[in-house]
């Protein structure tokens, strides 16, 4: 059975709570990305993603000067490198996220997507396959 590891990524793109949505956001499309973990030292405290940006900054007309530590998903969900990846599409299901950060003793390692486990699961582990 694969496990998390094996379909993760490791240069998992951060931002700092201070941060501002605007800087977010213009790293999101640097790095042609949908989230930023959001950091504090090594451990992850929050999430922000492309759909925080659209519905709790556009939608809600708040300035684009609003810190991420203002609107990131506090409740963060994450999972063990070596969780088997059907345990972590569990978790996604159960929470109705997209998104996983990996983390080892309080520190984060990686990100795991749902795409990452569609990809794996279709091709097995040729998961170059499908890589832009």
């Amino acid at each position: 059975m694969r496990k998390v590891k094996d379909a993760m990524t490791k240069n998992v793109k951060t931002v700092c709570p201070s941060a501002t949505m605007a800087e977010a956001a213009r790293l999101m499309k640097k790095d042609r990305i949908g989230c930023l973990v959001v950091t504090e030292g090594e451990g992850p405290v929050g999430i922000i993603t492309e759909r925080d940006l659209a519905f709790k900054i556009i939608a809600e007309e708040r300035p684009l000067g609003t810190t991420v530590g203002e609107v990131m998903t506090r409740d963060l969900k994450t999972v063990d490198k070596e969780k088997s990846l059907r345990d972590a599409a569990k978790i996604m299901a159960a929470h109705l996220i997209r998104r996983l950060p990996v983390v080892e003793e309080g520190r984060l390692i990686g990100i795991i997507t749902l795409d990452d486990i569609m990809k794996v699961e279709k091709m097995g582990e040729d998961t170059q396959m499908y890589s832009f």
